[in-house]
């Protein structure tokens, strides 16, 4: 059965991991339904200033604005499979947490929540303090997965897109697409 996701990038460092997330979606767009984005203000600010572009603009897939509560996987109804937040923001981890959903992120995160679906949270900040901590914990035991942006080192990844890619890889195996990458092994 094909997926329906919801991409959402917040303003958290990060944005060649939503940018690679967005590009690996499309190579395997023959597992996968609909695509649907939605960015905060800060998120295209950060991915000029990190990426030195403004290629969001170029994906194919659907944008919404940030506070288009009209947008279908504002509602359960929707059926939308999973909702990746990427990279997510402590500020937006902690809304989710709390249940606020003034924005159509938050708004996405409480409905894939209450519906059961998949909601996997890139968190993208170092340290964590206490309160990070409990929001992921929360989230957590809402059924919401943590999925730190820790890159692994294993497969020698020469540039830093493979090093970002060991990541987006990871949330693709969230997701539950199939696609090539990297296995350990002990052979």
């Amino acid at each position: 059965m094909k997926k329906k996701i919801v991409v959402a990038i917040t303003g958290a460092s990060g944005a060649i991991y939503a940018d690679l997330l967005l590009k690996k979606l499309n190579q395997l767009k023959d597992q996968i339904a609909e695509v649907a984005i939605v960015m905060s203000d800060n998120a295209k600010d950060v991915w000029r200033f990190e990426l030195d572009n403004e290629d969001y603009n170029k994906h194919s897939y659907k944008f919404y604005a940030k506070n288009d509560f009209m947008a279908p996987f504002a509602s359960g109804s929707a059926k939308f499979d999973t909702m990746v937040i990427v990279p997510c923001s402590m500020g937006t981890l902690g809304r989710i947490a709390s249940g606020v959903s003034d924005d159509l992120i938050c708004r996405a995160a409480d409905v894939i929540l209450k519906e059961r679906r998949k909601l996997i949270l890139v968190a993208r900040d170092t340290p964590f303090n206490l309160i990070h901590i409990r929001n992921m914990e929360t989230v957590t035991e809402a059924g919401g997965i943590i999925c730190p942006a820790i890159p692994s080192y294993y497969s020698k990844p020469k540039t830093i897109e493979e090093l970002a890619l060991t990541v987006v890889n990871r949330i693709i195996d969230l997701i539950g697409l199939e696609h090539e990458s990297y296995r350990w092994s002990s052979e």
